[in-house]
């Protein structure tokens, strides 16, 4: 089974935006959603890589078997959880950013705790405060395309609209750090499709799912999001907050708490696996 190429949606999108810096650049956790069926079946006489005949270069463990009609994938189109620090590692993940009053706070925290993040950062929002993209570049973070207009339901929708909500984000936060990529996509509430994954992939950013959701844009209070992260952090190493999408105060507060907690585990922060 390969997934079709509808309507030559991909390739419309991609003419739209052939002239961006990132694209230019390119060229050279979740559960799964309604619209992502994971992985395809793997070709015979090749489990778990995509077939020889596609023309596509196999990924070292990659388990999801690329549209061949598509731009070859250039890191893994399978949802990252892991840490690169391995099993003791945990990744510090925050989405919709940034925010003028909530991002510097968390990267206050985070500086004092020496703990390096993931920020998965929503376009126009990095297009609006590219002062905020640069701090957490040079604070030693890394980026991650969070879609354009952080529409959860866009796994249902077009391969044109997905491409946009794709390219777009990643082209914004581009030029918001003064020329660094996101490494990663993190589709808004998972809703990942395959087409989407292998999108991001073929513009280097590998697709990133979670392991535990803190919860906290419930703002279900500090005490209950420290509460959730402990114990659900047995389910895998990569956590998920939030610095923008309203008040983030308790966040913050449970941040306080969960970083020097985490420390005193015996954890190593690191990034999500590549």
């Amino acid at each position: 089974m390969v997934w079709s190429k509808a309507g030559g949606a991909y390739s419309r999108v991609l003419a739209a935006v052939t002239g961006a810096a990132f694209l230019t650049a390119a060229a050279t956790g979740c559960g799964t959603r309604p619209g992502d069926t994971g992985p395809a079946p793997a070709a015979p006489g090749s489990p778990g890589k995509p077939s020889a005949q596609a023309g596509i270069r196999p990924i070292p463990g990659q388990t999801s078997r690329p549209d061949a009609s598509l731009p070859a994938p250039l890191v893994s189109m399978d949802l990252s959880h892991d840490s690169d620090k391995g099993a003791r590692g945990v990744n510090i993940t925050i989405d919709d950013g940034p925010d003028p009053v909530w991002t510097p706070r968390v990267l206050r925290l985070l500086k004092d705790n020496g703990v390096k993040a993931t920020f998965c950062m929503v376009g126009p929002q990095a297009e609006a405060h590219p002062g905020l993209v640069k701090d957490v570049v040079a604070a030693g973070h890394l980026l991650c395309a969070h879609s354009l207009s952080h529409d959860t339901a866009m796994d249902h929708k077009s391969r044109d609209y997905q491409a946009k909500e794709v390219l777009e984000s990643a082209r914004m936060i581009t030029e918001a750090s003064g020329g660094v990529k996101p490494l990663y996509y993190r589709a808004p509430g998972g809703a990942f499709t395959p087409y989407s994954r292998q999108l991001a992939a073929a513009h280097g950013m590998r697709p990133l799912g979670w392991n535990v959701d803190s919860k906290d844009f419930k703002r279900p209070g500090s005490a209950a999001i420290v509460r959730t992260v402990k114990n659900e952090l047995s389910n895998g190493p990569t956590v998920l907050f939030h610095d923008a999408g309203g008040d983030r105060s308790q966040t913050v507060a449970a941040l306080r708490e969960i970083l020097p907690w985490l420390k005193h585990q015996g954890r190593e922060f690191g990034f999500p696996e590549r």
